[in-house]
Parts: C-alpha cells; structure tokens; sequence
C-alpha cells in the first residue's frame, strides 16, 4: 500500500521517511495552508462568527501538489506538530484533500527518533475538534482585535502600529513597571559590617540588631552609623551561640517552553525567538555520526514537566555509570506539573541520553550545540541526588549590640556537579567561616559603615517578562517569544542593555488602548479567556460562547472610545537632546527611520538637517571608501556596521572591521562578539560549515 504521511516542516521530511521506508511519502505543509483573508475582516459576527477560511495565495502549487499525491495513496496520514496548533493545521489539511474527518488519520510524533515515528505510527487517531476549536476561537478573538484596534490606532496616533490581545498586556507590564521606577523615591540606609579574625581566618560578620533583643531601629543616616562604629572600636567581640545544620538543595525540573527561553537568555544570552528556532532544528533533526539523521530533543512547545519511565531509566543508569550510585536520589523525582498546563508532551529532554553534549558537538553549529548541553545537563541533573550544605549561623556580641555571620560548606555537591540553573538576582555565595565555639573571644580588625539608597523595582529584562506572563497565565509559551518580537519592532519598547523599556510611542499607545479598552488587557481578565480556550480544548467549554461574550465586551468599548475620540488625534511626544542644529540653532530631536534612531531638526520642513546618533558612530573607518561607520538596525531587529556614504558606498558587515584582510580569501576580518575575530566571507575556505 501507498501512504501519504503530511508533516509541518520539510527539515523532517528526510529523517521521517528514513524510519518509515518505501512504503510511505513524506511531504510538507510548510505550515499554515488556509486562513483568514488579509484583505478583510472575514469574521461574519451576525452568522455565528463563521470564519471564512480562504487557500493561502502562495501555497497554491504546494496544495495542487498534496492533492495529488493525496489522490494516489491509499491513506493519508496527517502528522502535523502535536500541539492546538498542529491539530487547527491537520483539520485545514484535511479539509482541503476531502478527507473524513471521522477517520483515525491524525498521527502525533512527541519526538522525531525511530521509536518515536514508530509509536506515532502505530496509534492514529481522530483529529480532536477540541482543540481545532480552541485554536479558532484564540484566531477569531485576536482577529477581533487586532482588525479594529489596529486601524482605531492608524487614525488616533500614526498608521503603520499595531495592537495584540496579549501583546498590549505584555506592554502594559513593561509601562507600568517603568511608572513604578519613576515614582521611586529612594530612601538612605546604612550597613554597618565588622573584619574579624578567628586565629589568622578572617571573615565578615554584619549587624543586624540589639543584644538584649529589643527592637532596633534600621540605621538611618551617616551621624548614628558613625555613633554606633565608635561605640564599638574598644568592645570586645563575643560569639554569643553558634546554630550548625545540614540543608539540602534540589535541582530544577527540566525545562518547559517557558523556563528554557528564560534560561537561554540568562546563560546563552539568546532571544526568545532564536532560542525556539535552534530548538526546532534540534526537534526535526540532525545527521549525528553513528546515529545518523535523529531528532536530538522531545517536541519544544509545552508547559508540561512530565518524563516518560523509558527516558527516566536510560537517565538513571548514565548517571549511576558516570557518577556513581551515590548520585541517585535515594527516591525516584517527580515534578509536579503547574495548575492548567497542557500536559499532552513530555518535558523538553534529551531524546537518547547516550548522545551526549561532546557526541553531538561536531554535527552542531555553536548555537544548537550550546542549546543541546543546556537542555541535556538540566535534564539529566533533575534526575540526581540533592545537593548537601554543612551551614553555620554564628551570634557576636560587641557592647549593646548583635552581629551575625552565616556561611556554608558542600559536604556532598550532588547535582551540582553537573548543572546549576541561572539566577535572575545575586547568588549566595559559599563562604566557609572558621570554626567557632560559644565563649570564643574574636579580633577586631576594622569595622566599616556603608551607604546605600533603596533601589526601584527592576526593569523586566526577556526571562523575567516571560516569567512574569508565564506566572500570571498570560498567552502560551510559545507566543512570548513573537510577542516580544512584534512590541520591540513596532518601536513600543526597546533594549537598554538587557532591561526593556517603553519608548514614548508605547506609552501613548498602552495609554489610549487602557482609558478606553481597559478591561481587554487586564491581567486577571487575560489569564480568564487563556483558561476559557484551554476548556474548550478539553470539551469544557463551547467555542462560540466564548468568543460571542468576548465580543460583546470590546464591541462595546470600541463604539465608546470612537464615540469621545471622534475627530482626534494624538501626538507622539519627541525626546529633546542637548545636540544644536547648526543650521538653524535649534535643539535637535530623536526620529526613528529604517535603520534605527537618528537626530533631526524639530524645524522640519523648513531646516532638514539629520544626523547620526552620537553612540552609533563608530571610530573605525570604512574599509572600502574610509567613510563614518555607523551602527544600524536591520528590519529584523539585527545590530550591523553600515557606511554613513550609502548608498554610494554598500559596506555594511555584522562586525566592526579590524584593518586585517584574511589571508584566504581577501576579504575583510571583522569584529564580532567578546572581540573575537572573523572573516566576514560567509563563503570563505577557512569557515567550517556545521549544522
């Protein structure tokens, strides 16, 4: 027999039907095959919110080409990616090829290995109308908003801006926060730490109260700081009781959709999108060695910190081989699952535990080789012993008042030895104090009072945003990535280092949307309907009752807000600098083009001077013409080094050029990241292709 397998990608095309043999054609959807119109609303609200699906205009040699073979194959298989959007995909399939729904014809591959193919193979089943309902229902409420909220922007501010469901929602956190940060006032307090010497080991110990245990007051200001340093400098430092005991630490589950763009940012300084776009690969598959072409993780879109017992073992017994038995919990570890999550996947894991970081390497590029150790490492530590800490809390007394000093030494490092997850704040550090009995008399050598100021309230940075919207139930995991793409792109915030920030047109557009849509991107009320479209994917709830009380709500607000805006519009407020004009004299102000911020003259039309933004001038001179290089920005948000004389001069590479030329080919050797040096050739011999 002739069997039709339709998967999403074509990068798993090879390796699906090297499993499956002969027998079976493996072809690609690329996708999405059908959706709503671009060029209309295509929701008929007045017929039960009837979508009209229409062909996608550039899929229609990819669909004259699946209907065909469909046409000559005994069955079709759809094996679309196993998510909500997999199954919308498998359903719009079925529907175009005129397959029975009520057929078992829907396959599912958790993991793209021959066992894998093989289980998915054998266990067809009906597409879920659940889920293809759930996933319609999220299509048709953020069609609702973003085709009337978007044009409501267009008139009311500029045209060309945007407005998401859960987009505006990631937004109002970034504002709100920036707002808290503004209205901060900072407020002194010192610390007062004492040297002190235990034989010839010394070590810090800080004050933290009174003696006699009264309530102590925080120290304030610098006069009762030095008044209390004073007191001090002729008192003898007492230990009053030392407190010793054992804790453990427990290593962190393995990673969720969520939890590995956070830890990828924090360690391997990846977006959310790169860091989703390297763990496709690693899920669709790489040619590795004796393996051959595998998929080398499980499938990266879930919430979900269930393993299966296969892979729990195979775990189980590397570690006991390379680490010993002593590196087993002495129970097996289970992670419990947050409330609401899918749990249809696994964890992201390691699909064959024997394909190791330093196996893989060679068949990797550096990205996906990093992303590899990083999700193997935090899989396999889940499964190992805790980690053991000896601590110590030690009490001095000095006159009237208390010191404490607390440290800890390893007695055991247990999973440690292998991974430890990142950390958004300072880390304890190990500190070992010398050993102390109570009674013993300590040596002061100096005591230093210091300031400090309250800090304001962090700004997000990517792994906390997606924390937060991951807390707060906020979208799926799998959208924050390219929600954090269109708000960055659409010039509503922007990178300050790590941190993000509003730039002024974010808060003129999160302003307008909450006067007038405040309730559409509240938090609570944006976790509720995420909870609503997970129930209809599980039969709980009907998808038209769901999207029918959505609309009810925003038609409301928006015949509101275009009733008291009626004939209005906004104004962006431009940021002033202290850079003059020298044509006119006036203060210049920052405009943002195709390639980024740039300085203007507020007297346009009239004065049309621009010029480059005084940071995105580099020293280094074009190695073509010896023109200004400038730093620009891509449409795709990526940073390169361009030619202030373009278009006359077209230099522009993804470094800062160096003065060398490469000896292999000519071309000029650039700068990249941490200064390492490079060929700018993408084609030149000394390259090594990998990946």
């Amino acid at each position: 027999m002739s069997k039709l397998v339709i998967v999403e990608s074509p990068t798993k095309v090879k390796s699906i039907k090297k499993y499956l043999g002969s027998d079976y054609n493996v072809m690609a959807s690329m996708g999405h095959i059908r959706d709503l119109p671009k060029s209309k609303f295509g929701i008929d609200v007045d017929n039960s919110f009837k979508p009209e699906y229409i062909n996608m205009p550039d899929k229609k040699d990819l669909i004259k080409s699946l209907k065909a073979a469909a046409e000559k194959s005994d069955f079709v298989y759809l094996a679309t990616d196993p998510d909500r959007e997999g199954e919308a995909i498998s359903w719009h399939l079925a529907k175009i090829l005129g397959l029975d729904l009520n057929d078992k014809n829907r396959i599912a591959f958790n993991e793209i290995t021959k066992s894998g193919v093989e289980r998915g193979i054998k266990d067809p089943h009906k597409i879920d109308i659940n889920l293809v309902d759930a996933q319609q229902a999220r299509r048709i409420v953020d069609r609702i908003v973003g085709y009337k909220l978007s044009p409501f922007l267009w008139k009311k501010v500029k045209s060309g801006l945007s407005a998401g469901r859960v987009q505006t929602v990631a937004l109002k956190l970034i504002v709100d926060r920036e707002r808290e940060i503004e209205k901060f006032i900072p407020e002194e307090y010192w610390t007062i730490d004492a040297k002190l010497l235990k034989g010839n080991k010394l070590f810090v110990a800080r004050l933290s109260g009174l003696a006699n245990g009264k309530k102590f007051d925080p120290v304030s200001d610098g006069v009762r700081a030095d008044d209390i340093v004073n007191s001090l400098k002729d008192k003898a430092f007492t230990v009053s009781d030392v407190k010793r005991g054992v804790r453990t630490r427990q290593p962190a589950p393995p990673f969720t959709t969520s939890t590995l763009q956070q830890e990828a940012s924090r360690r391997l300084n990846l977006t959310g999108q790169r860091t989703m776009s390297i763990a496709q690969k690693l899920y669709e598959g790489v040619e590795v060695g004796e393996y051959g072409i595998t998929g080398l993780i499980t499938y990266m879109r879930t919430d979900s910190l269930r393993i299966s017992e296969e892979a729990r073992y195979a775990a189980n017994a590397y570690i006991s081989g390379v680490y010993g038995s002593a590196y087993l919990p002495q129970k097996p570890r289970y992670f419990k699952t947050k409330s609401g999550a899918q749990d249809a996947h696994e964890a992201i894991r390691p699909t064959n535990i024997n394909i190791t970081p330093d196996v893989a390497k060679s068949s990797l590029s550096a990205e996906q080789y990093k992303l590899y150790k990083l999700i193997w490492e935090r899989f396999v530590a889940s499964l190992m012993a805790p980690c053991v800490q000896n601590t110590v809390s030690v009490d001095i007394t000095a006159g009237d008042y208390l010191f404490k000093a607390n440290g800890y030494k390893v007695k055991f490092e247990g999973f440690t030895v292998l991974y430890e997850e990142g950390r958004d704040d300072e880390a304890e550090e190990d500190v070992a104090l010398p050993e102390m009995n109570e009674g013993d008399v300590l040596k002061l050598k100096s005591i230093i009072p210091t300031q400090h100021f309250t800090q304001p309230p962090a700004r997000y940075t990517e792994p906390t945003l997606i924390k937060t919207l991951d807390e707060n139930g906020i979208g799926r995991p799998s959208t924050y990535a390219p929600i954090l793409t269109n708000i960055l792109q659409r010039e509503y915030i922007e990178r300050d280092k790590k941190a993000l920030k509003p730039t002024n047109l974010g808060i003129l557009v999160y302003d307008l949307i909450n006067d007038y849509f405040k309730k559409i991107i509240d938090v609570k009320f944006t976790a509720n309907l995420e909870s609503g479209l997970d129930k209809i994917g599980t039969g709980e709830e009907n998808w038209l009752q769901t999207v029918s009380d959505f609309y009810k709500d925003f038609d409301a607000l928006y015949k509101k807000a275009e009733k008291a805006l009626d004939g209005k519009r906004m104004k962006v407020p431009v940021v002033e600098t202290d850079v003059i004009c020298e044509k006119c004299g006036r203060k210049m102000v920052e405009r943002t083009g195709r390639f980024g911020k740039f300085l203007a003259c507020p007297g346009y039309p009239e004065c049309k001077n621009t010029k480059t933004m005084p940071e995105n001038e580099i020293k280094e001179p074009c190695p073509v013409c010896g023109g200004k290089l400038i730093k620009r920005i891509s449409k795709k948000g990526n940073k390169f080094y361009g030619c202030s004389n373009y278009p006359k001069c077209n230099f522009a590479a993804p470094g800062i050029p160096t003065g060398e030329k490469c000896p292999e080919c000519g071309s000029f050797i650039i700068k990249g990241l941490r200064g390492r040096k490079y060929c700018m050739n993408p084609e030149c011999p000394s390259k090594k292709k990998k990946g």
